[in-house]
């Protein structure tokens, strides 16, 4: 049993070791992205052979998903505090509306494609609790971010 887990610690800091170099990234997230993967790998207990396909395919996943998330969706938001919203027009609205509808669209299509593949990994039983751990995940970061404040 130790030795599962110490084989699971092992291939988690090697993979964040690698996406670490892979991108130099915020630093913060970087640390979020750590506690994380710890938060995760302690909720789930993955067998090693799960764990060695699931962690790369998680991460790839969570990568994609913040790009959307972030990169896309803050650039709306951007236009949307420049602009005052009761200044657009008509036509601009509706192409700023049209963009954001794609984005809903590209995260549902990649959210439906992890999950596909995830299903190949994982019973759907870890499935379950991994959405339900990234929902304590979160819940507990943002308590922890209303904490400091």
């Amino acid at each position: 049993m130790k030795t599962k887990n110490i084989f699971t610690i092992i291939l988690l800091l090697l993979s964040i070791s690698f996406y670490a170099q892979k991108e130099s990234s915020d630093p913060k997230r970087e640390k979020i992205k750590a506690y994380k993967i710890s938060f995760l790998t302690s909720e789930l207990n993955l067998t090693s052979a799960e764990a060695e396909k699931f962690w790369p395919m998680y991460t790839t996943y969570d990568d994609k998903q913040f790009d959307l998330r972030h990169k896309k969706m803050k650039t709306y938001l951007r236009k949307l505090k420049d602009e005052n919203v009761n200044a657009l027009s008509e036509k601009e609205a509706l192409s700023l509306l049209n963009q954001i509808e794609n984005t809903d669209d590209e995260l549902y299509a990649l959210k439906k494609k992890y999950n596909s593949e995830l299903k190949r990994i994982l019973p759907a039983k870890k499935i379950i609790l991994l959405k339900k751990s990234e929902d304590d995940f979160n819940r507990k970061l943002l308590q922890q971010y209303r904490d400091k404040k």
